[in-house]
């Protein structure tokens, strides 16, 4: 097979690291096997460097891998660094390239399938816009966007948190959001364990559509978090800010949003009563705030968040209950792996699929399907599937199916 001599060797660098991959993850994958004497990793230097030019085989392998369009690997150049979102949350630093590279490869896949769901909405001849996106700025200050969100969504506090369970409870709001036209999905990886995306560098992302909005929450946070995630979501379209949000909250918009996640799951008033301070000794707050928060079904974090804002402590010292409710929330969780590997069964892979992607786009991709405005394999695209389980989590997702 012929090589490719046109290829730019700092483009397949480029789009390894953009992946999320490290050169020995990204050889396997790629089923680059030592050769002549030549370690796999130097054989994947070679290409990388311009010693050695791809063949086109090579090159599709790539694509699929890395996950970018064959063509991009003719480009003359690098490109542009894409276009995270104005409001891009300051990433811990130094971030790496591979954590770098989830959170890109996260957004493009979200974007694709926002795509794919505003063209289907066009050629079905559904496409309407909602007037609510970017209807509002920080100018207008933060009770006003959380009464234009509670007014729209029609939330009703007491319901959201008479929920049995903190999923319950961000179930409620998810069924809400959906309603008014705002599809919202959860997001874990990129398809293995391999690539579980971190926390500390995404916790959200909110694409602002006037169509077909999309809000993504991250699958590995607490439930506690994901509902004050939404909101703060929630608060991006409303502004029409779009983009990614992650593990600092330093910046004046990520502050805002923030702000009106904070106060419409939990309004200042509420907090009056919590005397806790600087000097309050840790394990006494944390174990008042945690009470606070599971009578109201919101995360101990952002009660902790809401008494920092109101002037009760430092910023050092929320960091501090913040480290602290992550580790009691690790534990919590490598305890119920444990115990679940300890039982028989659990979800199958389409009760999982059905609970990330939501019933909401389940149906409406089913919709699209039958009235021939989207494929099987664009399906799976937007689903976050093969197109082998498309009709599989199609059933899944039917109000009369039986778990």
């Amino acid at each position: 097979m012929s090589s490719m001599p046109n290829v730019n060797p700092n483009i397949l660098k480029w789009a390894r690291e953009t992946a999320g991959l490290s050169p020995e993850e990204a050889v396997q994958k790629l089923d680059i096997n030592d050769a002549r004497g030549v370690a796999a990793s130097d054989r994947l230097a070679a290409l990388e460097s311009g010693e050695e030019h791809p063949t086109r085989a090579m090159l599709v392998k790539m694509a699929k891998h890395y996950r970018r369009p064959l063509l991009t690997f003719y480009l003359r150049d690098v490109p542009a660094k894409g276009d995270r979102g104005e409001d891009f949350r300051t990433l811990p630093e130094p971030i790496g390239h591979t954590e770098a590279g989830l959170v890109d490869a996260v957004v493009r896949d979200i974007r694709a399938r926002q795509a794919l769901v505003r063209s289907s909405l066009e050629a079905a001849g559904e496409a309407q816009r909602l007037d609510f996106i970017g209807s509002m700025t920080r100018g207008d200050g933060v009770a006003a966007v959380v009464n234009s969100i509670e007014q729209t969504l029609r939330f009703d506090r007491d319901a959201f948190r008479g929920k049995a369970q903190l999923q319950g409870s961000f179930a409620y709001l998810r069924a809400l959001t959906e309603a008014v036209g705002i599809f919202v999905i959860l997001v874990d990886n990129l398809g293995s364990w391999h690539t579980t995306i971190s926390v500390e560098t995404f916790r959200g992302f909110a694409l602002a559509d006037d169509v077909a909005p999309f809000v993504a929450v991250n699958a590995n946070d607490s439930p506690g978090a994901w509902s004050f995630t939404l909101v703060h979501e929630l608060a991006h379209l409303w502004i029409g800010a779009t983009g990614v949000s992650g593990g600092t909250a330093e910046r004046a918009i990520e502050k805002f949003c923030n702000d009106v996640a904070g106060e419409f799951l939990l309004p200042r008033n509420e907090i009056v009563g919590l005397e806790i301070n600087e000097e309050t000794p840790l394990a006494s707050a944390m174990e008042r705030i945690t009470e606070f928060a599971q009578a109201r079904n919101i995360s101990s974090t952002m009660v902790a968040y809401k008494l920092h804002r109101a002037g009760a402590f430092s910023f050092e010292r929320f960091q501090q209950f913040k480290a602290a409710y992550r580790r009691a929330f690790l534990a919590r969780k490598a305890a119920e792996k444990e115990k679940s590997a300890e039982k028989e069964g659990g979800p199958t892979y389409h009760v999982v699929r059905k609970h990330r992607v939501g019933t909401t786009l389940i149906r409406f991709v089913e919709r699209m399907m039958h009235d021939g405005n989207l494929s099987t394999t664009k399906a799976g695209k937007v689903l976050g599937v093969g197109a082998h389980n498309v009709h599989a989590l199609l059933e899944q997702g039917r109000p009369n199916h039986s778990v």
